[in-house]
């Protein structure tokens, strides 16, 4: 009943003006108020403030400067792994592409090609092959890094829904990750061997995720104008080592990875519900 009543709440409320609300309200240095939200914010989710780089609270100006703030040096060693983690948070579903479809929860799956904004040509690259969807929580680090080397090649803004993206969404919204508003950022990967792969790295927004941001654009939402926007960067070297920023939300969300077919496989403990760090071990390429 309780999961019944919370998408209930999800369909009824005005996400899109919410969200622009509070995004809105992030962004803007509003000086004591902006300085007990981020108080409570820590108190309510028991934010570990002793992994930024600055721990002090009253250090940040706007709520968006507190919740992308960097760590500390160190605070998220890479392993010795062919695939690193690119985020802190938890394992929402990992496993095989079952052709075309990704597993977004018991009962629920949605296309690679929905999640790509509709392209079926690139979302041919990953049929059968691998995905892992990782859920950052309120209290988690949110900025993204890159699971392994890759040169960048297109970024495309999809419009959709700002559904919640919590546990309880997943299982009782069909089709959330390919309904909401995300920014797919593909690259082109180099194995050890010389081959070389697609990756995609798929940022999903969500109800007060106020905007999403790369490293190599900045802020792509806001604007929202409602089309699907691509921009291709031929020619442009744009080159990301392993572990670098790539991005970050503007309040938190959800980063699906996804791995062509018999290019590398997931470490062999990582299952749905497992928290995982930034920088751990994520996988390692198949012979």
């Amino acid at each position: 009943m309780q999961d019944r009543a919370a998408v209930w709440l999800q369909h009824a409320l005005p996400k899109r003006a919410l969200t622009e609300l509070a995004g809105a309200l992030a962004r803007r240095p509003l000086g004591p108020v902006t300085q007990a939200a981020i108080r409570r914010f820590i108190a309510r989710y028991g934010v570990d403030m002793s992994e930024a780089a600055q721990p002090d609270p009253a250090a940040y100006a706007t709520f968006n400067d507190f919740f992308t703030r960097a760590l500390r040096p160190g605070a998220r060693p890479l392993a010795a792994a062919d695939l690193v983690c690119p985020v802190d948070g938890a394992i929402s579903q990992c496993g095989a592409i079952e052709r075309d479809r990704i597993l977004q929860a018991k009962g629920h799956g949605y296309t690679v090609a929905a999640l790509l904004g509709g392209d079926a040509a690139l979302a041919a690259a990953f049929t059968d092959g691998t995905f892992a969807t990782l859920y950052l929580s309120p209290r988690d680090y949110h900025r993204i890094h890159m699971p392994c080397a890759g040169q960048l090649e297109r970024m495309v803004h999809v419009p959709g829904s700002l559904y919640s993206v919590n546990p309880v969404t997943a299982r009782g919204v069909p089709g959330l990750f390919a309904r909401n508003e995300r920014v797919v950022c593909l690259f082109e990967g180099r194995r050890p061997d010389g081959r070389r792969f697609p990756f995609a790295l798929v940022l999903v927004g969500a109800t007060i995720v106020g905007s999403m941001a790369t490293a190599w654009h900045g802020v792509v939402n806001p604007p929202r104008p409602g089309i699907v926007r691509r921009w291709d960067y031929d020619g442009r070297e744009i080159a990301l080592a392993q572990g670098a920023e790539m991005g970050r939300f503007l309040l938190g969300s959800t980063v699906i990875v996804l791995l062509p077919a018999g290019v590398a496989r997931l470490q062999p403990d990582w299952a749905p519900g497992r928290p995982v760090r930034m920088g751990e071990a994520m996988g390692a390429w198949q012979p």
